[in-house]
């Protein structure tokens, strides 16, 4: 009677833990090999995330300084009537260009025919160019208005004869600093110098002007209250459709009477400068990339040729080609994780230094560090595949006489 020959046992399945485990202990049994791995896939993250870093905090800045010179800034002031005559604005213009949804602050001035002198002493007609302009205590966070000397007005100096001086107005009457015993000659009466203010990119027209609180302007030079210009901040998306509505709102009953500002050819600017600061992170992304990744596939295909032997010893034990296959590639994983999560890092820091060291944001947006860190790890894993396939496919006997 013939004996029953029993089946081969069947190879002992891998359960993640295991995966994991194995996939360690040969980053372990290697440590320098598996540092200096690492350190290169670190390294090819770092230089893609640093350019795309470096650039966005340069197009950050850029854009900030673009902000500063108004790219949303619109402007309403009283045209022409029908017949000729100069039209104004009505008493609640300024509330209802608040009243849209996509304006961020509004706030304006009203021209008075009142002149300013240094003191009562000097002759009428000698004026220097000063305009006297009442003014809403809102208009510093519309205009980005600087006090350099004082402050400036609030809803209870606004009520009394103070006065705020535009740089060159305050130069001109030769006022070079603020308190009680500072006043200038204003509308026939004395007028203490509230605040001296720094220049105005956004409102030129303010310094060399003075700026009273338009209950004062109201009780002691008899100002009508109509603003001559009502100054506006926009959301940037929105600004050629808010242009098209503030005439009508301003002024509903005649909107024929309303001049509205264009937007600032700085807008346009900024605009372009994006499309092509986005297209220069996109370029020198895809060169880093392209770097990071052969660096990260030559590490793997190394390390992978380097062990052949163990591969071949593994098999003789008994281990299938499908384990060997998960072996490699979860150790090619672990690398890329490990040097993805350390070229994060490096790439923030020196962001981050380059950044203060120029005096821009600092900016790494989270697309640059997900998709860098994603790309890393696909890299590696195919990488770490197709070597990985090769090995598995030798027979032990072969792999052994790698040795």
């Amino acid at each position: 009677m013939t004996a029953l020959t029993p089946p081969p046992p069947k190879p002992a399945r891998l359960n993640p833990a295991d995966v994991i485990r194995v996939g360690g202990s040969g980053l372990r049994s290697r440590p320098m090999r598996a540092f200096l791995s690492a350190l290169g896939i670190a390294l090819g993250v770092a230089a893609l995330l640093g350019v795309v870093g470096i650039s966005a905090s340069s197009q950050e800045e850029l854009n900030r300084r673009l902000a500063s010179l108004g790219t949303n800034l619109l402007t309403v002031t009283p045209g022409k009537t029908f017949a000729g005559g100069t039209a104004h604005l009505p008493d609640q213009a300024v509330e209802m260009v608040a009243g849209i949804d996509a304006v961020e602050s509004v706030s304006a001035i009203g021209e008075t025919d009142a002149n300013v002198y240094r003191n009562d002493l000097v002759p009428k007609a000698e004026t220097g160019g000063i305009s006297v302009y009442a003014a809403r205590t809102d208009l510093p966070e519309t205009l980005g208005i600087d006090v350099v000397d004082g402050r400036w007005l609030t809803a209870a100096t606004a009520r009394y004869p103070a006065v705020v001086l535009g740089p060159e107005a305050a130069e001109r009457l030769g006022v070079f600093e603020t308190g009680p015993d500072v006043q200038v000659w204003l509308g026939g009466r004395w007028f203490t110098v509230l605040g001296l203010l720094a220049a105005n990119e956004l409102a030129p027209e303010l310094d060399s002007a003075a700026l009273i609180g338009w209950p004062a302007a109201k009780e002691e030079l008899g100002f009508d209250g109509y603003a001559t210009t009502i100054y506006t901040r926009v959301e940037e998306a929105s600004v050629t459709d808010v242009q098209q509505l503030l005439g009508a709102t301003a002024n509903p009953q005649n909107p024929n009477e309303v001049e509205v500002s264009r937007p600032s050819d700085t807008l346009a600017a900024k605009h372009a400068a994006d499309d092509a600061l986005a297209g220069l992170l996109l370029g020198l992304g895809a060169v880093a990339l392209l770097v990071g990744g052969v660096g990260v596939a030559n590490t793997m295909v190394i390390s992978v040729l380097e062990r052949r032997a163990e591969i071949g010893l593994r098999r003789s034990l008994g281990a299938t080609r499908g384990q060997i296959r998960t072996q490699f590639l979860c150790e090619s994983l672990l690398l890329s994780i490990l040097g993805g999560l350390g070229g994060v890092a490096l790439a923030i820091a020196v962001t981050a230094a380059y950044a203060g060291y120029q005096g821009w944001p600092t900016v790494v947006p989270l697309w640059a560090m997900t998709g860098g860190a994603g790309a890393t790890l696909v890299i590696g894993c195919l990488a770490g595949f197709y070597p990985a396939v090769r090995a598995a496919r030798l027979p032990p006997t072969e792999a052994l006489a790698a040795t």
